[in-house]
C-alpha cells in the first residue's frame, strides 16, 4: 500500500497518532528532503528506512518505489510539510501507483492553506486554490487579472522572496481598497496573520523584512 502521510506544517506536535503509527510500520518512507524529514522522524523515534523523492528524481525513483510496492512492501510518502501530492512531485507517484493497481490511502493532517483560510475571516463556503503565481511580473499580473473574474475567496501561496512584488501586483490589479490576509509561520512560535489592505502590508514589510512562507487570502 502507498500511504500519503500528512506531516506538521510547523509545530512538530501537529501530527496524528495514526501518522506516527504508519511511519513506524512501513518498509520505506519516501521524503521530499530526507535531511528535513529526519528531524520529524527522529523526534518520534521512527527508524524506518528513508529515500529521497523529489521533482528532479521522480521518474527513476518513482519506478524504484513502484517495484517495492509490487513486491508487497508498504511505502509512505511525505512532503516537507503538509499533505503530499499538493504542489509537490507526489502527484507522479500517486498516479503511477493507481495505474498499477496499487492501493493508495491518505493519512490526514495539517495543510497550510486550510489553516490560513480558517483563521482569515474570509468566506469559506466557496474558494479557489491558486497555489503559486508566475515568477515573472507580466505573467503574474495577467494571472491576477484572470482571478478577478472569480466570485469566491482566492488562496495564493508565496515565498518571502516574492511576497512584496506579489502584493504590489495585487494592489495594481485589485485596487488599493482590496482587503487581504497574509498568514505566515502558521502553527509556529512567531505565527502572524495580517488582515490589511495592500499598502498596509507593504508598510509592515518595510520595517520588518518578510520571513517564512506566506498564504495570501483574497
Amino acid at each position: 500500500m502507498l500511504y500519503l502521510v500528512a506531516t506538521p506544517i510547523g509545530n512538530l506536535k501537529d501530527i496524528t497518532l495514526r501518522a506516527i503509527e504508519v511511519l513506524q510500520s512501513v518498509d520505506m518512507v519516501a521524503c521530499e528532503d530526507t535531511r528535513h524529514s529526519r528531524i520529524l522522524l527522529g523526534h518520534y523515534g521512527i527508524r524506518a528506512a528513508t529515500t529521497s523523492y523529489t521533482q528532479h528524481n521522480k521518474l527513476h525513483k518513482g519506478q524504484y518505489l513502484l517495484s517495492l510496492l509490487k513486491a508487497g512492501k508498504d511505502v509512505a510518502l511525505i512532503s516537507d510539510a503538509g499533505m503530499p501530492g499538493i504542489l509537490d512531485p507526489g502527484y507522479h507517484l500517486i498516479n503511477l501507483a493507481i495505474n498499477n493497481n496499487i492501493f493508495v490511502t491518505a493519512i490526514p493532517g495539517a495543510t497550510a492553506f486550510v489553516n490560513a483560510l480558517a483563521v482569515s475571516g474570509k468566506p469559506t463556503h466557496r474558494f479557489f486554490f491558486e497555489g503559486f503565481l508566475p515568477a515573472k511580473q507580466g505573467a503574474r499580473i495577467n494571472r491576477l487579472k484572470g482571478l478577478m473574474a472569480l466570485d469566491c475567496t482566492i488562496i495564493i501561496l508565496e515565498s518571502r522572496h516574492r511576497i512584496i512584488a506579489t502584493i504590489r501586483d495585487i494592489q495594481t490589479v485589485f485596487g488599493t481598497n482590496k482587503e487581504l490576509v497574509c498568514a505566515r509561520e502558521l502553527t509556529k512560535k512567531f505565527e502572524e496573520v495580517l488582515r490589511v489592505k495592500p499598502a498596509e502590508a507593504l508598510e509592515v514589510f518595510k520595517t520588518k523584512p518578510p520571513r517564512g512562507e506566506f498564504v495570501i487570502i483574497l
